[in-house]
């Protein structure tokens, strides 16, 4: 094999300056290839600006003099070929600017890097690694995952569980020990912060050197392989959060890489990020669009990663210093075209924007004039509710609308309701400890605000801890607070948790109809007097509507007027207040029968208990055929029979 066959084509060159070369990761970088009896290493690297750039590393201490890579296009790309197997060793790019400088950059296409504090890039081959997930794969190429039921667990790796000297888990150690727990608390996904290869912990991965690089802090890229191949083989999904709008601005990374801004925009205004200290990617050159959507399938190719969390969607959106008033044609026109790119590469692949702006149309197909997103998150509904629940509840009828306002919106998107990381870090106390009251009451509302979000149209995300009820917010250099298992009211928070999840798992009305307005209705939208919500869900049968019913005081009642659709007997199926939940015990033990009187502009209506902080659900009587075999009476069931035991 004659070593030109190792250079790229005219016809790869044509699509990386386009910005049409969508498989970068296999052209830019280090790469080992074998001919026989010899083996020889690759290195491709872009860098325009540069006068001369050079290959340093430990096999030559860090001397790249005769180890000059050739410039093979005017647009430059610079290529060297080594008759040698560099695979393990570590080596940087030594470019000499226009002014003459030398600087020593990592590889911007390098499959791994050195530990932290060192920025080296390793020569490195992800071939090898034999997946077992091909069910999983198969399957989610049949799924729609719009009507199926989505609890996602977001999780930052290096602080869910430590090792007794406070070392990280590797990711084989996180398989271990983190999928169990998924599955006993039922979520479908991991949502998992940045990976991307980072320089400072504190920045959790927002502020990445190496978008091809799996962090080595927990390990080699074969370890993260088997990661999520576990996931998959359990039956979980594995969401990866990913940053394609600015970058860290550390000497070794993509800033000033050749020299000049080659990865970012060439004005300050638009290049800056002042609050994050980053730089923003031109997401108008050709070359950044190649590299970032071959980002995507690079995760999508080698590492099996099941979606996005995109972040910071605004910041593209928007010119980023222009106050959110100024759009920037070319993020927009570069996430219409990525996501339309990942979605003909594979429809099955969620692609998740972390959007706090009224934009429209962000998860309508592109080919219907949207931005191609397969969810956005909801961020008003999440402010709003917490505001809400902040607020004194004797107060809350004062902001009544922070409830219901998000129902004016609900269907104009397909969104994910997300209590995230940032809600419950640098000041902002965690969920818990946001609830006003007493120790008894910030329980209860927790567990209200909990039930509220299942029953609300939108998937479901929360951060790792919500499920112990953690008092402090998140301490990211710490490890959670576990031993909050061994006090009685957290460890029921964790079992209410596993109890909701499941519960929700199972009722189709719930989330069938998630992204439609048929799937909800008001009962009693307008009781600001009492702050009482009452409301239909409804999947795509008829007759598995349920009712919910969310007291947000703490004033119970034990004959709360509802209307109801339809005559006949009621039984409740679900109550935050089951004593094994940490409740008080107030429930509706017996048949609920509705009378002809007319309420809430119905013909019907029942009598129900409502507890203070109450969140309940009730569904009509099934006949009993119908009802065979139907598990959603196990919770119930099982608290009373815990509650008639603690009486006797």
């Amino acid at each position: 094999m004659a070593v030109n066959t190792f250079f790229p084509t005219d016809y790869q060159l044509h699509l990386f300056h386009e910005g049409s070369f969508f498989q970068g990761h296999q052209l830019f970088g280090a790469h080992i290839y074998r001919d026989s009896d010899k083996v020889y290493t690759r290195f491709c690297v872009w860098a325009p600006r540069a006068l001369e750039v050079r290959l340093a590393g430990d096999f030559n201490n860090w001397n790249g003099k005769g180890y000059e890579l050739q410039k093979v296009n005017d647009e430059g790309i610079w290529i060297l070929i080594m008759d040698q197997n560099l695979e393990g060793c570590l080596y940087k790019y030594e470019i000499i600017t226009e002014k003459g400088e030398v600087i020593k950059k990592a590889d911007p296409y390098a499959f791994y890097s050195e530990l932290r504090p060192n920025t080296a890039s390793i020569v490195y081959s992800l071939d090898g690694y034999k997946w077992q997930d091909e069910q999983w794969m198969n399957q989610r190429k049949k799924r729609n995952f719009l009507s199926e039921p989505s609890v996602i667990y977001e999780v930052h790796l290096g602080s869910w569980l430590k090792k007794q000297d406070e070392e990280f888990l590797s990711y084989k150690e996180l398989a271990t020990e983190l999928l169990p727990y998924v599955l006993e608390h039922g979520f479908t996904h991991i949502e998992l912060l940045p990976l991307v290869e980072h320089p400072l912990d504190a920045s959790w991965g927002y502020q990445g050197t190496g978008y091809y690089s799996v962090t080595s802090r927990y390990g080699k890229p074969e370890d993260f392989m088997y990661f999520v191949d576990q996931c998959h083989q359990q039956g979980i999904g594995v969401i990866l959060d990913w940053v394609p709008g600015h970058f860290c601005k550390d000497a070794h990374g993509l800033y000033q890489f050749d020299g000049s801004h080659v990865y970012s925009y060439s004005h300050v205004r638009d290049r800056e990020n002042p609050v994050w200290g980053t730089a923003n990617f031109d997401l108008g050159k050709a070359e950044v669009q190649s590299f970032l959507i071959s980002n995507a399938f690079f995760w999508m190719q080698y590492y099996h990663i099941d979606g996005f969390r995109m972040d910071a969607v605004a910041n593209i959106i928007y010119w980023p210093n222009a106050d959110g008033k100024s759009e920037n044609p070319y993020g927009i026109e570069f996430l219409k075209k990525l996501n339309k790119e990942i979605h003909e590469y594979d429809p099955s692949f969620l692609v998740i924007g972390e959007d706090s702006t009224d934009f429209p149309r962000v998860t309508t197909p592109v080919c219907y004039g949207g931005l191609g997103f397969d969810y956005k998150w909801n961020m008003g509904w999440m402010n709003d509710m917490l505001e809400y629940m902040e607020t004194p509840p004797y107060s809350r009828s004062k902001v009544h609308s922070n409830v219901s306002f998000s129902l004016l919106y609900a269907f104009s998107e397909n969104f994910m309701l997300p209590f995230s990381h940032d809600e419950v870090v640098h000041g902002k106390k965690s969920l818990l400890d946001k609830m006003p009251g007493d120790y008894w009451e910030k329980f209860a509302q927790l567990r209200l605000l909990l039930g509220y979000m299942y029953a609300h149209p939108g998937k479901k995300l929360l951060f790792m801890g919500f499920e112990l009820g953690q008092f402090s917010e998140w301490k990211d250099k710490e490890q959670l607070d576990w031993n909050l298992l061994e006090y009685d009211m957290h460890q029921k928070m964790n079992v209410y948790v596993k109890e909701l999840t499941k519960f929700y798992k199972r009722s189709k009305p719930l989330f069938e109809l998630d992204h439609l307005q048929d799937g909800f209705e008001w009962i009693d939208v307008d009781n600001h007097h009492q702050s009482i919500f009452s409301f239909i869900r409804k999947g795509k049968k008829v007759e598995e509507s349920l009712i919910i019913i969310c007291n947000f005081t703490g004033v119970g009642y034990e004959n709360y007027r509802i209307g109801v659709p339809s005559p006949g007997e009621y039984r409740e199926i679900f109550n935050n207040d089951y004593e094994i939940f940490g409740g008080a015990g107030w429930m509706n033990k017996k048949k609920i029968i509705s009378k002809e009187e007319p309420f809430h502009g119905r013909g019907y209506s029942v009598e129900v208990t409502i507890p203070p902080f109450g969140f309940l659900i009730i569904r009509p009587v099934k006949k009993r055929k119908e009802r065979k075999g139907n598990g959603k009476e196990k919770v119930r069931s099982h608290a009373i029979g815990r509650r008639e035991r603690k009486q006797t």
